[in-house]
């Protein structure tokens, strides 16, 4: 069985420019005239629209305001009290009347060392807040790359099964035209229209899976419906710049680490507070007033002092509380310190293995495959190889181009995860 020029033309002579880095980035077709946004425009999209970051952004307000409460040289403020006192003395001689006027001021002291305490686990929470802050910013920006780079991948993929959809259908037409000419059987028409069917339905597939991407791409970036971003960029693999001992060493001060370590100290100067709390405030006065008649009015200065007996409560709910709250930062910081060297070296293996396949895909897999390609071109023009034979090595190519997209895609997000891990601010 042998096939025209146009058939060899439509499964062999595929470019492979097409299939591995599609113009514009891999932006689909239809959308061309679309603006396309690049991994840094996204990335400041992200960061300036988001409302995650802005909402932890927001609570550097009540940090900074618990520091300037702690800031101040006493806890409470003084008391002012005044007293106005009308008299009247009843006598054989007439009714006689004065007012009396006493004015006084107290302060409340702590004498436990209080506003020590309150300053360390107000300071420790700013810098617990800030450090959330920029942890947040990584976290969100490798989220941002990941959904960015799988829209890139999509568009490619999208591309590569636009391209196969074609190229079937073109052959089930050739195929359908020979059968009805008596060169071809009909076996061989069927076997290329299901081809041409389950490639134009894997291509509305990935229609559907980009569009889902560029919706969860749109979402951090506080795009609208119609503004679904298209974007263009590098998938391929480059210099790392860096390598594990590198990223242990910068994991161990990440801002992650950092701010379970500012929570842990704020968390216990609150345990030191809340016991410091149990020894009684003192308050101190001081009065000063004119009391009697205005023949014998008399100049009265009293002073004060007073203390609360701490007999029946010892701050027990507040010391528990605060006692368990301090446990709890130092297990989640433990936790986070032993766990994370763990992730940062299973991460740096997986990716060292990910380059490992993408360069396998490009070096070994498919250029043996454009080599089948040919040899299928000469072995279908010297009626060595029929329909079969050709779908199967043209199916081969298709789910190795598949294969590298997804190596990469797979790639990209292990590096982001990685660095994230890290805490560390690399490539975009």
């Amino acid at each position: 069985m042998r096939f025209p020029s146009l058939a060899v033309v439509c499964l062999l002579a595929i470019p492979h420019a097409a299939w591995s880095q599609p113009a514009a980035g891999g932006a689909p077709a239809p959308q061309s005239a679309q603006r396309l946004l690049t991994l840094p425009e996204a990335l400041a999209l992200a960061e300036a629209a988001n409302p995650v970051l802005r909402a932890k952004q927001a609570q550097l307000s009540a940090a900074q305001g618990a520091v300037t409460d702690a800031r101040a040289v006493l806890q409470s403020n003084p008391q002012l009290s005044l007293e106005s006192t009308r008299r009247r003395a009843l006598a054989s001689g007439g009714d006689k009347a004065w007012n009396e006027l006493n004015a006084g001021i107290a302060q409340t002291f702590e004498i436990a060392g209080q506003p020590v305490w309150r300053r360390e686990a107000a300071y420790a929470g700013l810098d617990a807040v800030g450090l959330d802050i920029e942890d947040q910013r990584l976290q969100q920006r490798a989220e941002v790359a990941r959904r960015f780079y799988r829209v890139l991948a999509l568009q490619r993929r999208v591309a590569l099964e636009g391209e196969a959809a074609r190229l079937f259908a073109d052959t089930a037409q050739v195929v359908e035209r020979r059968r009805a000419a008596g060169q071809d059987t009909r076996l061989d028409a069927n076997v290329a229209l299901v081809e041409a069917e389950r490639a134009r339905n894997q291509l509305a597939s990935t229609q559907e899976q980009l569009l889902e991407a560029r919706a969860a791409l749109a979402t951090p970036l506080q795009l609208s419906q119609e503004q679904l971003p298209v974007v263009e960029g590098v998938l391929e693999p480059s210099s790392l710049g860096y390598d594990e001992a590198a990223l242990l060493a910068h994991a161990s001060a990440q801002p992650k680490l950092q701010a379970l370590s500012a929570r842990e100290r704020s968390a216990r100067a609150r345990l030191k507070l809340e016991q410091a709390a149990r020894y009684p405030d003192v308050t101190l006065g001081v009065f000063a007033g004119r009391e009697g008649p205005s023949l014998g009015r008399q100049r009265l200065t009293t002073f004060s002092l007073s203390v609360p007996l701490p007999l029946f409560r010892r701050n027990a709910t507040a010391i528990g509380q605060a006692a368990s709250e301090a446990s709890q930062a130092s297990i989640e910081r433990q936790s986070a310190e032993r766990d994370t060297p763990t992730q940062v070296h299973a991460l740096w293996e997986r990716l060292q293995s990910l380059r490992q396949r993408v360069e396998r895909l490009e070096r070994s897999v498919l250029p043996m495959l454009s080599r089948n390609e040919q040899l299928s071109s000469r072995s279908l023009e010297a009626g060595q190889i029929g329909l079969l034979e050709l779908l199967v090595t043209n199916r081969q190519v298709l789910d190795a181009r598949r294969d590298l997209l997804d190596a990469l895609l797979d790639y990209q997000t292990t590096r982001l995860t990685l660095e994230a891990t890290a805490g560390f601010s690399g490539q975009p």
